[in-house]
């Protein structure tokens, strides 16, 4: 059950108060700690201050919204302010970083004369709000959300630049000073922001139903501003996979009347590594839509794609046909990993229904069930979407347990409305879902906890064609796209290479960083659904690296960052059960680092530990592996090689 304890009680929230109640026009909103405030103008528009510690992050942000050319929020009048207290715990029914999370905020909602209203919130880790709607029309046209962000100073941003609203979300995070950023410069989410005595604030937004991603662009001041993709009019089908709007409305969204529009929020961390626990973009997902998860297996991934089906040491032409999938399920069995996956070439590319000869799909449905392993099938979105019900259908019969679909590149209204439409039917069939080619779906996770993780991160495929996915883009992730939710990053390349020795080969890629610096990913990166990307014959031959990847979970009950810096290495222990992973990365500069095991429960325990060999700087895959006993009084002093990392199992 989502939720294991809930209480809510009416509380007096700090409101300064200017002339009557109904005139009042200035609030203040402070999180249960006391730590960050929110100050509220309600003047000639709607204004609003961000304070931490005293300390203004943001000055004079407004926003409003547009709806059938009546803009909300100019010139507001208040009806009634009603405060709200609330504290609860939930239990996620797919645990990401915590089996029990705590839901702890104060809520100030501004009623305003024009049936809307304003929902402020104040949490311990940051701030949201939104519009509500209660218009007498069912049917209404949204020209534009006005979000301006006005920082307190020239900060700087880590910018996930972006070229077009045609976009995988796939993006880098260089960073930019706010100023510089132009107008034109648009952006995904999140930016995270290095402000005043470096707190770190990352721009985000949750709950997301029937209505067009958030993006973001520059103000040339200190500032960022949303900007929406358009509503599509038309759109042209390019190959199997891209579907192209060719013609815009002067709109962003047709929805109802009486309506609840998505949360703004900003994540706020006064230290580097509080990014990477905050919750607060699943604390504002809808709850749960699904009533029975018991179904829900999170699990580890054979999947093939990546490495090109480079199976080996076998008596079958390796490639898409059915012999080397058996071949996956048996690696995938002996290994104790949930699924395996049949990504691009199962199907006649512009028919999900026409299975490739070469694969025969009952047989093969039936030796993954003997074998106790579920089949997740890749599909183009929009082929699926043609011929969804019969897909569906087929897959069901078939006993397929999840899907993975990919191409969207796009979160107009059109694809949000796909996202819900997908994962509402593919709860219905027990199956689960794992979007790559976009990002906003990665906001849905407790709303629709069968969408298990998905991609909208430049992952480990990128390897295959360029220098794009290397440690320094992998320590800055799990500040940055991390903070939306799940990441399908696709971890776990055995064939690792110095930044002097890499190369791009497609067909038998090896990864950037050292054989420690992937194993470590399996406790830093968090995805439900996490994948094993290289071949299997690869990771026959290193036994060692699978007795860590076998045995290390997906999900997990509690989370603790021991050190982090954005950009620069992150040490991370997470637990599942009486079991604890910890897991350190670094970018390209070596560096020795400080595990303090006070985090461990009393009594000794058996440690395992991988750590970069005295030549990792020469040849990436140089590890030892050591065992020995620790207790919560133990120290240890590791040493990451540049590009490195480190990892362990400690258990009793």
């Amino acid at each position: 059950m989502e939720n294991l304890r809930q209480k809510a009680v009416f509380a007096l929230v700090a409101l300064l108060l200017v002339g009557s109640a109904v005139a009042q026009s200035s609030y203040s909103l402070l999180s249960p700690n006391k730590q960050i405030e929110i100050k509220i103008q309600t003047g000639d528009r709607i204004q609003y201050d961000v304070l931490f510690k005293g300390t203004p992050l943001l000055q004079k942000s407004t926003l409003s919204i547009d709806i059938d050319h009546n803009t909300l929020g100019l010139q507001p009048r208040v009806k009634s302010a009603k405060p709200r207290t609330y504290d609860g715990t939930l239990e996620p029914a797919v645990r990401q970083k915590f089996a029990k999370v705590r839901e702890n905020y104060n809520e100030l909602r501004l009623e305003m004369e024009g049936n809307y209203t304003v929902v402020f919130r104040a949490y311990n880790e940051g701030t949201a709000y939104r519009i509500e709607t209660s218009l007498p029309q069912d049917e209404v046209r949204v020209y534009n959300e006005e979000v301006s962000l006005n920082f307190a100073g020239d900060y700087s941003a880590y910018y996930p630049l972006e070229e077009s609203f045609m976009s995988h979300n796939e993006r880098r995070f260089p960073l930019f000073k706010l100023a510089e950023i132009p107008l034109s410069s648009i952006a995904s989410l999140p930016a995270v922001v290095d402000a005043a005595n470096g707190v770190k604030v990352a721009v985000a937004e949750s709950d997301i139903e029937d209505y067009p991603g958030l993006w973001l662009h520059g103000t040339s001041k200190n500032g960022l501003a949303a900007t929406f993709p358009p509503y599509p009019l038309k759109e042209v089908l390019e190959r199997d996979r891209d579907y192209r709007v060719t013609e815009s409305a002067d709109y962003i969204a047709v929805t109802r009347g009486t309506r609840s529009y998505p949360w703004r929020l900003l994540g706020i961390a006064e230290k580097d590594g509080d990014l990477i626990t905050n919750q607060l973009v699943w604390l504002l997902e809808k709850p749960s839509q699904v009533q029975d998860t018991s179904w829900i297996k999170p699990g580890k991934v054979a999947w093939d794609w990546w490495n090109a089906n480079n199976v080996y040491g076998v008596d079958f032409k390796s490639g898409v046909n059915t012999q080397t999938y058996k071949y996956y399920i048996d690696f995938a069995a002996k290994y104790g990993l949930q699924y395996i996956v049949l990504d691009e070439g199962w199907y006649r590319l512009g028919n999900v229904m026409e299975v490739v000869p070469e694969i025969n799909m009952e047989e093969l449905t039936s030796y993954a069930k003997q074998r106790n392993v579920g089949i997740i099938l890749w599909v183009v979105w929009k082929t699926f979407d043609d011929q969804f019900d019969a897909a569906l259908d087929q897959f069901q019969k078939w006993g397929i347990r999840g899907i993975k679909i990919d191409f969207m590149q796009r979160n107009d209204q059109k694809l949000i409305n796909f996202y819900y439409k997908v994962c509402r039917e593919t709860a219905r069939r027990h199956m689960l879902v794992d979007f790559h080619g976009g990002q906003s779906q990665i906001t849905m996770t407790r709303t629709w906890p069968n969408m298990i993780s998905g991609e909208g991160v430049r992952g480990m495929e990128w390897s295959k064609w360029s220098v794009e996915s290397e440690p320094q883009h992998n320590v800055t992730l799990p500040f940055t796209r991390m903070f939306l939710g799940p990441m399908d990053y696709t971890p776990g390349a055995m064939l690792n290479a110095t930044k002097k020795n890499f190369v791009p080969v497609s067909d038998h890629p090896m990864a950037m960083g050292t054989r420690c610096h992937q194993l470590a990913m399996y406790v830093v990166f968090e995805s439900p659904l996490q994948m094993l990307a290289d071949s299997p014959s690869n990771y026959q031959r290193e036994p060692e690296a699978m007795e860590f990847l076998s045995p290390v979970p997906s999900v997990w009950d509690e989370t603790k960052v021991l050190d982090a810096k954005l950009g620069q290495y992150v040490l991370v222990a997470r637990r599942s059960g009486r079991e604890w992973y910890v897991g350190a990365m670094t970018n390209w500069t070596g560096r020795e680092l400080e595990v303090d095991l006070s985090f461990l429960p009393s009594g000794g325990f058996t440690m395992e530990a991988y750590q970069d060999g005295v030549n990792a700087d020469r040849l990436a895959s140089d590890y030892i592996k050591s065992k020995s006993q620790v207790t919560s009084a133990k120290k240890l002093k590791i040493t990451l090689a540049p590009g490195g990392g480190w990892a362990a199992r400690i258990h009793l």
